[in-house]
């Protein structure tokens, strides 16, 4: 189960990573889309439309990254006050209860949408550039399937978790600015207290 844990994060985060580059090419977009309407009075026709398939891409794809590195919202409220193994225990039944059903839905939901999109290559209809939106409708089975690896994952987490009492570690990556402030507050109180706690032992010996 170890084994299958790193090789569904490793796919999740490689997933989450590649497709991060869309956020780049939103912005370059947006800006351009920017300078030429207000500085030249010629906007695009096909910007609007990039700025929502790669949004919607990234938020797709990267639900699989985000579950792999428990970035999800949770409402702990009372999940943080149970024991590992009652946290377990509570996130293997609902993810069969809740997660599995409804990323199945999304891939069979998502897979009627796309066929039918491909059959008469869809495009969108939000602007005159008629730009082809087809292959975006792919990215919904795209993103149930690589939830539902992850989701496999989560699940044997859960039963390691059950039987050890305690989390497998996750795959470290990058971390939100907070948490890492976080760290280093602890780091240096850690630190600050060793150095207090020498001082108290030399001044004992002097005495």
């Amino acid at each position: 189960m170890e084994g299958f844990i790193a090789f569904a994060d490793r796919v999740s985060t490689w997933f989450g990573k590649a497709f991060a580059w869309c956020i780049m090419v939103m912005m370059l977009g947006g800006s351009y889309e920017v300078f030429v309407r207000y500085v030249l009075n010629s906007p695009t026709t096909w910007a609007f439309d990039i700025s929502y398939m790669m949004y919607g891409t990234l938020f797709m794809v990267g639900g699989a990254y985000t579950l792999a590195q428990n970035g999800h919202v949770r409402g702990d409220f009372l999940y943080r006050l149970w024991s590992a193994r009652t946290q377990a225990k509570v996130e293997l039944t609902l993810y069969f209860l809740f997660f599995f059903p409804g990323m199945l839905a999304l891939v069979f939901s998502g897979w009627k949408y796309a066929s039918r999109s491909w059959r008469y290559m869809e495009v969108s209809v939000m602007s005159p550039a008629n730009v082809p939106i087809f292959q975006f409708k792919t990215v919904i089975i795209a993103a149930g399937l690589l939830m539902l690896l992850q989701g496999a994952a989560q699940v044997c987490r859960c039963i390691l978790c059950i039987r050890t009492g305690e989390w497998p570690r996750r795959m470290e990556d990058v971390e939100e600015l907070e948490e890492t402030l976080l760290h280093e507050h602890e780091r240096e109180v850690l630190e600050h207290g060793s150095e207090a706690v020498d001082v108290v032992r030399r001044d004992a010996r002097n005495d």
